[in-house]
């Protein structure tokens, strides 16, 4: 129950019930307000007092309009936005299950009880994260401090056993100028450096562990192959579909046009395209070669590269290898 002091704070408990229990579709007259009041908050006041407080509310920007009852027009978020958001959670790769739904709990706070209803089944699913590494929170708060500070990072480094278990990948600790964390297909990336080496080195999140954050200066990151000009994040992502380090090449390759919204999916828009025999295309972009032979392997059948030849050369041995096995 809430003292009478609290009358003071009278505007704020009505922008909660507001937030709570309105919206276009279900509007409030005074006295559902003043039963909510008593109800929520042990609460009692005039109708006047409801107006008025309204009035102030309105007053201070926030978005109460009345029509056959009054509700809160303009939120934080719209439903369609939160349900995005909380699509978008859980689908993505980079946190466990409990922090999935505890983030999805937080998020629920801009909504009201409507909308709660709407997604309460999510509650009851699992959204199949893994469950094995329980500190990616900690190691995305440390890692920021550290790019905010211009900071090296130290962690372990985790693997997937036959035992299904992850376990650190080796004994000995990384240490890695980080520079940016991006989210690439659901998984959730660090770009770093790491400390014995000039280039660009990558790190999923949620096999990162026991982040510390040292007191050495991070390399500055025009000191870093592939880093001389900063960061451009979609440029990057769109170069490097699997997230392999290393340097970018121009491949040229013939594809089906049925593939286009596949190579846009994966590739941006950032390539280009010219009209080959029938239904052919010819597609020129430039990607990290190690991603891009990966990608390719997957069409096999719909698509051949022209350009590099030692592109063409490599997809010749593993086709070739791959053909032995089931000959």
């Amino acid at each position: 129950m809430y003292g009478t002091g609290t009358k003071k704070m009278l505007n704020m408990l009505i922008l909660n019930i507001l937030k709570d229990y309105s919206d276009d579709e279900h509007r409030l007259q005074q006295q559902d307000i003043i039963d909510l009041l008593d109800t929520n908050y042990g609460i009692s006041c005039e109708r006047r007092a409801i107006k008025n407080n309204i009035v102030s509310l309105q007053e201070m920007g926030y978005d109460i309009d009345y029509n056959k009852g009054y509700y809160l027009k303009t939120r934080d978020f719209t439903d369609a936005e939160l349900r995005l958001l909380i699509d978008s959670i859980f689908s993505s790769n980079a946190i466990t299950d409990k922090e999935a739904h505890q983030l999805v709990k937080k998020l629920e706070k801009y909504s009201n009880k409507y909308f709660k209803a709407h997604v309460s089944h999510i509650h009851s699913a699992s959204s199949g994260k893994n469950a094995e590494n329980q500190k990616v929170m900690e190691s995305i708060a440390a890692i920021d401090t550290a790019i905010s500070k211009g900071k090296k990072i130290s962690f372990s480094y985790l693997q997937y056993g036959v035992d299904f278990k992850l376990h650190p990948k080796r004994d000995i600790r990384y240490v890695v100028s980080p520079y940016q964390m991006i989210n690439n297909k659901g998984k959730y990336f660090l770009i770093g450096n790491y400390d014995a080496y000039d280039d660009i080195s990558h790190y999923r999140l949620d096999r990162i562990t026991d982040v510390e954050v040292l007191t050495d200066p991070r390399k500055p990151m025009k000191s870093i192959k592939g880093l001389e000009n900063g960061l451009n994040i979609a440029e990057y992502i769109s170069e490097h579909v699997y997230m392999f380090a290393g340097e970018s090449e121009h491949i040229k390759l013939r594809v089906h046009e049925k593939l286009m919204d596949t190579l846009i999916d994966n590739f941006g828009k950032d390539f280009r395209v010219k009209l080959g025999e029938g239904n052919d295309i010819i597609v020129d972009l430039k990607c990290n070669p190690d991603a891009f032979f990966y990608w390719v392997m997957q069409y096999g059948q719909h698509a051949e590269v022209l350009e590099p030849e030692s592109m063409r050369m490599r997809i010749k041995k593993a086709s070739e290898a791959i053909f032995k096995k089931y000959k």
